[in-house]
C-alpha cells in the first residue's frame, strides 16, 4: 500500500475516532507494561498552501508516477492564479507558486503523498497522523528514557520539516 497506515486523514474507514482510539489503545497496553508514554501533538502550518511543486513532483516520481501522468500533474500545479472579490470588487490577479488547490478531488491525495514519509524520519516514535495533525507516541521504562526519545525524534521532525519546506503551528 502506498499510504502510510498511520495516516487516519482523508481515507474511506478511517477518522479522527479511529486514529484516537488507536493511539489510547497503544498508551493503555504500554501503561499495563509499567511504561511511560509521552505524546507530542504537531500540527502543520498552512499545510495544503506550502506544499512545494518540485518536492512533490520528486515525492511522486520517487513513488513511480510515469512521467506522462508527471508532466500532467506539474502542468495542472504550475502557472496557477488567484484573486479576491469583496463586496463585488475584484483584486488583481496574483500567480500562485506552491500549494494545491484545495476543494480539488486531488487536493488531498497530493497532501497524503507530500507527508507520507514523516514517520520514516522518526526512530522512536509511533505516529498517527490525521491530514495536517500528527501525534508522535514514545514509551520507555524511565521518564529519562522517554524524554531523550522523543527530543531525538523531535529533532528528526524539525530536519524533515525544513528539508519539505513546512513550518510548525
Amino acid at each position: 500500500e502506498l499510504l502510510s497506515p498511520r495516516q487516519f486523514g482523508f481515507r474511506k474507514f478511517h477518522s479522527t475516532a479511529s486514529a484516537l482510539l488507536d493511539s489510547t489503545n497503544e498508551w493503555f497496553i504500554n501503561m499495563d507494561r509499567g511504561l511511560f508514554n509521552i505524546a507530542v501533538f504537531l500540527d502543520l502550518r498552512k499545510a495544503f498552501d506550502t506544499i512545494n511543486h518540485d518536492i512533490l513532483l520528486t515525492k511522486l516520481d520517487l513513488y513511480g508516477l510515469q512521467k506522462p501522468s508527471l508532466n500532467l500533474l506539474g502542468s495542472y500545479l504550475a502557472n496557477r492564479t488567484q484573486m479576491c472579490s469583496v463586496n463585488g470588487a475584484l483584486s488583481g490577479t496574483k500567480l500562485v507558486t506552491c500549494g494545491i488547490p484545495q476543494g480539488s478531488i486531488l487536493g488531498p491525495l497530493l497532501f497524503l503523498i507530500y507527508i507520507n514519509d514523516l514517520p520514516n524520519s522518526l526512530e522512536y516514535s509511533s505516529t498517527r497522523m490525521f491530514a495536517d495533525d500528527t501525534t508522535l507516541t514514545v514509551s520507555g521504562k524511565s521518564i529519562q528514557d522517554v524524554e531523550v526519545a522523543i527530543n531525538h525524534d523531535l529533532t528528526n521532525v524539525k530536519q524533515w520539516l525544513s528539508a519539505n519546506i513546512y513550518l510548525l503551528i
